[in-house]
């Protein structure tokens, strides 16, 4: 498809999809889509509208303060209890379904996958539940003396009923003398999970950083690096750790997945902190620059040209004795990885691919998806900001459509305009697109596979995207618009 045939294409998509809306909604939605190239000087990418209030009554993708929070950032620390002040049903939810892989026995030293909550009922909105919340804590230190810490993650009522979370965490800290961190994430903040990133960032910044009891002992080495923003779905930052490690660098934290509290209060002893979530971390990271003078660099691990690229760019931070190993990472890698694309690049080669996922990788796996020789011709972020699409244009290779907080609606009729190969977004989108004869790949958790992190992760991403490409399944389901044309 050339070029010029696809943007016209792509335009004509966002036009046909303004006509349906009322007047003041399309105008709304039109700062939210556009089409983007290498060559545009000033494209989609610069101009889109971001991290804005979704329209009323349209169904959107986006994630709430309380998942960003809980669900992200707090969540996959493992040595912690994180109970979720409100109702049953959002700790629940958040409970396990971001896979985030952690050592330790469950419900003893670890707990990511148990669901604690305080479990409001009408009693508890009408008269209050800081009382219950006491009891809670009280109850999970004589269940679960292990835990070394617990934060208290507020759902939407607490805001609503003014349940004074922070004081009881403040009185429950003095009596158990154990961490007790009060977020004030309830769902309604904001107008996406983005802002709850910011807020757990935040506590972090005021309860953990100013922990120093795990620093005064630490022996220091010039090549300390804390992994900051890999919450480890699928394994994806053990992936990564080994080749730091292999390339002589010590990690002596994970952020947050596999983390434990102590790890979180020992990374401001970090030479230099890779942050490869920059939506989720990146005001952390800003943070332990300014306040303890750790600089900050993103990386990419997906796919071998991106983690090449990112290897050379840590390596040349630390100097030509780091260099020259990772030059031998490298090379180790090479021939498995050409061997991978030798492989699979003759199944992918000229597919083309529609992206919609959160955080990093609307970028980020574009490159991996390239290797293939496979073509991203739609991607677009659900709680993304205007740095984001920025960062995003120096990754697009040709003409793009840009789709900022898509919905339903919306990604549908750019499908069915553009025709991808394939479509990978989230479990939410899953279902639609396979009951319309699609290959589709869920790229919040990997659809239950991964890592996809790093050189040996790059084997698994491509096995997985020729089973959802080449499945002789899709023979037997056909799309509307080949039933539309009598194929």
């Amino acid at each position: 498809m050339g070029p010029e045939t696809l943007e016209s294409k792509q335009k004509q998509a966002i036009a046909d999809i303004l006509k349906v809306y009322p007047e003041k909604a399309a105008k709304n939605r039109e700062k939210h889509l556009g089409v983007d190239s290498p060559e545009g000087v000033k494209g989609a990418c610069d101009k889109t509208k971001s991290n804005k209030q979704t329209v009323p009554g349209v169904m959107s993708q986006r994630g709430c303060a309380y998942a960003g929070s809980k669900g992200v950032v707090w969540g996959p620390i493992k040595d912690m209890i994180h109970i979720s002040h409100g109702p049953v049903g959002c700790g629940q939810y958040s409970r396990a379904g971001r896979r985030n892989y952690y050592i330790g026995t469950t419900g003893i030293d670890t707990f990511v996958t148990m669901n604690f909550t305080t479990d409001f009922t009408e009693k508890d909105i009408v008269f209050g539940g800081d009382t219950k919340l006491k009891k809670a804590l009280t109850e999970i230190d004589a269940l679960f003396p292990l835990n070394n810490g617990i934060s208290i993650q507020s759902e939407c009522p607490i805001g609503l009923i003014g349940d004074d979370i922070h004081a009881v965490a403040r009185v429950h800290k003095k009596e158990s003398d154990k961490p007790t961190i009060a977020v004030s994430c309830e769902g309604f903040r904001g107008v996406s999970q983005s802002l709850g990133h910011h807020i757990a960032n935040d506590m972090i910044r005021d309860e953990v950083m100013p922990d120093t009891s795990a620093r005064k002992d630490f022996e220091s080495t010039p090549y300390d690096v804390s992994i900051i923003g890999d919450y480890n779905i699928g394994g994806d930052a053990w992936a990564s750790r080994i080749l730091l490690e292999e390339m002589g660098l010590r990690v002596i934290a994970q952020w947050s997945g596999d983390a434990s509290y102590k790890e979180l209060t020992i990374a401001p002893k970090a030479k230099l902190n890779l942050l490869h979530c920059y939506r989720s971390m990146n005001y952390i990271s800003r943070h332990m620059e300014q306040e303890f003078g750790i600089p900050w660099m993103e990386y990419n691990f997906f796919g071998p040209s991106k983690t090449t690229e990112s290897l050379r760019k840590i390596a040349e931070f630390f100097g030509p004795e780091i260099q020259e190993k990772t030059e031998a990472v490298i090379a180790k890698y090479t021939k498995m990885t050409d061997e991978v694309i030798a492989k699979y690049k003759p199944k992918l080669e000229g597919k083309t691919v529609m992206l919609y996922v959160g955080g990093l990788r609307p970028r980020h796996v574009i490159g991996a998806y390239e290797d293939l020789g496979m073509e991203i011709i739609g991607t677009g972020y659900e709680f993304g900001h205007g740095d984001d699409y920025k960062r995003t244009k120096e990754d697009i290779a040709r003409s793009t459509l840009i789709y900022d907080d898509v919905n339903e609606y919306e990604l549908e009729q750019f499908v069915k305009a553009l025709k991808p190969d394939l479509v990978a977004s989230g479990v939410k989108e899953k279902y639609v697109f396979q009951k319309m004869g699609l290959p589709f790949r869920q790229m919040h958790s990997w659809d239950y596979s991964g890592p996809y992190h790093g050189y040996d992760a790059f084997a698994i991403f491509a096995k997985d995207m020729d089973l959802a490409m080449n499945s002789p399944v899709w023979t037997h389901n056909v799309a509307p618009w080949d039933k539309e044309i009598g194929a």
